[in-house]
């Protein structure tokens, strides 16, 4: 398991169009690929389960924790995203409630090179 901070991946200022905003590009998936959104309510839980393609969830809202296969988590935020390798055991929970995109694809290239180095 791995947490990234989306934004201090050297994000690109965009300013086209007159916009102004900043844009981290986190990955591209080739083939079967799956896009969904998720909401954990107030101590909701994904339990202990394995992974069956590497899977990336970015928290858009809230704030929560995560484990991989070792014991002890990981405080996370929105803002940041967890990557899971393919088989990877992991759970996900949150006291307050949290929101996140998860994204799921046998062929996954990341563009933040740490996530790359992990997956590949």
């Amino acid at each position: 398991m791995k947490v990234f901070d989306l934004m201090n991946d050297q994000p690109t200022h965009i300013t086209h169009f007159n916009s102004d905003f900043f844009l981290s590009r986190v990955g591209k998936m080739n083939g079967e690929s799956r896009l969904s959104y998720m909401q954990l309510k107030k101590e909701g839980v994904i339990g202990y389960h394995q992974t069956t393609v590497p899977q990336l969830m970015v928290i858009v809202e809230g704030e929560g924790k995560v484990r991989g296969k070792k014991e002890g988590y990981t405080k996370i935020k929105a803002g940041q995203a967890v990557l899971w390798a393919k088989d990877e055991w992991h759970e996900t929970k949150s006291a307050d409630g949290m929101s996140a995109l998860v994204i799921e694809s046998e062929e996954m290239t990341c563009h933040i090179t740490e996530l790359f180095d992990y997956i590949n």
